[in-house]
C-alpha cells in the first residue's frame, strides 16, 4: 500500500501510533490535539526557518502535534489533512467545540463590544469561533475578541454557492500554500470556497483533480472545475474563468481561451481536462 506523504503523519523514525501496521517507522506515539490560536499560521515543509510553506492553519482548526522541538510542532491538520511544521506559539491546548464559522470574507475582533475599540485581529472566512458572550450585536470569541455577529455563521448552517463565495475573493494577493483571504493559491480558492458551503475538498491540485469527477469539455458550466498541471481554475461560465494566480499575484477573472493561450505559451501545456463539482 502507498501513502502520500503529504497527508500521511508518518517519518522513518517517528510515525502516528494510528498508522502502526501500516507505514515502517522506528516508533510510533500517539498525537495530541491542539488549535490554531492566531488568524492564520503557516504549516512548513521542512524545520528550516524558511521552509516553503505547504498549506495554512486558520484560527480555531486542529492540528494534532506528534512532536514538539525547538519551537515547532510537527503534526498533521485535522481540516485537510496536510502533514508539517507549525510554530508551537501559534497553537493553544484544544478548545471547547466551536459554535460558529466566519462568514464574512474577513472580520475584524475588538477589544471590546464597540467598533471603536482596539481590533485584536483579523480573521479569515472558515475560520472557527467559540462564542462565550454576547453584548448587543456582537459576540464576544473564545481566545480572540469580540466580533460583529452578522459576520459569523452558526456551525451546521453554510452558504450555497460555492462560486459566489469564491467571487468574493477577487482581488486577494496570491499566496503560494495560502488558505487565508489576505493571501491564498488555486486549490486554497477552490477548498475555502467549498468549505464555506460545508463541502469536503482537498487541499492540492491533484488532490482535488482525482477528487471530483471527469465531465467533457463540451459539457463545461459554471462551478465546473479546469485543471492544469499544477493548477487549477473555477469556471463562471463556460468561457470565464476566477482563479488565485501567479501571472496576476491575485485572485482574478479572465477569458478561459486568454489563460489556456498564456499558460501553454509558459510551457505548462493543455489543460488536462475538466471536473465537476
Amino acid at each position: 500500500m502507498t501513502f502520500d506523504a503529504r497527508v500521511t503523519l508518518a517519518r522513518p523514525d517517528l510515525a502516528d501510533q494510528r498508522l502502526e501496521g501500516l507505514v515502517a517507522a522506528e516508533r510510533y506515539a500517539p498525537s495530541r490535539a491542539m488549535v490554531c490560536a492566531v488568524p492564520a499560521a503557516a504549516i512548513r515543509a521542512s524545520a528550516a526557518p524558511d521552509a516553503e510553506q505547504w498549506d495554512q492553519l486558520l484560527f480555531g482548526e486542529v492540528f494534532r502535534v506528534l512532536e514538539e522541538k525547538d519551537g515547532l510542532a510537527w503534526g498533521q491538520a485535522a481540516r485537510d489533512g496536510y502533514v508539517g511544521f507549525v510554530e508551537t506559539s501559534s497553537l493553544t491546548p484544544r478548545a471547547p467545540s466551536p459554535t460558529h464559522t466566519v462568514g464574512a470574507i474577513r472580520t475584524y475582533a475588538f477589544s471590546k463590544p464597540d467598533i471603536k475599540s482596539r481590533p485584536e485581529g483579523l480573521y479569515s472566512v472558515n475560520s472557527l469561533v467559540t462564542i462565550e458572550a454576547r453584548d448587543g450585536r456582537f459576540a464576544k470569541g473564545l481566545g480572540t475578541g469580540w466580533f460583529v455577529e452578522a459576520h459569523l455563521t452558526p456551525i451546521g448552517r453554510g452558504e450555497k454557492d460555492y462560486v459566489s463565495v469564491a467571487e468574493r475573493f477577487l482581488g486577494a494577493p496570491y499566496q503560494w500554500g495560502g488558505r487565508e483571504s489576505l493571501g491564498l493559491d488555486c486549490s486554497g480558492l477552490v477548498q475555502q470556497a467549498l468549505y464555506a458551503c460545508q463541502r469536503a475538498c482537498p487541499r492540492d491540485t491533484d488532490m482535488q483533480r482525482a477528487f471530483f469527477p471527469e465531465i467533457a469539455e463540451a459539457d463545461r458550466r459554471r462551478g465546473d472545475l479546469v485543471f492544469w498541471k499544477g493548477h487549477v481554475a473555477i469556471l463562471l461560465d463556460p468561457d470565464t474563468i476566477l482563479h488565485a494566480n501567479a501571472h496576476h499575484m491575485a485572485t482574478a477573472i479572465e477569458p478561459l481561451s486568454e489563460a489556456i493561450s498564456r499558460i501553454e505559451a509558459a510551457g505548462v501545456g493543455a489543460p488536462l481536462g475538466y471536473r465537476r463539482v
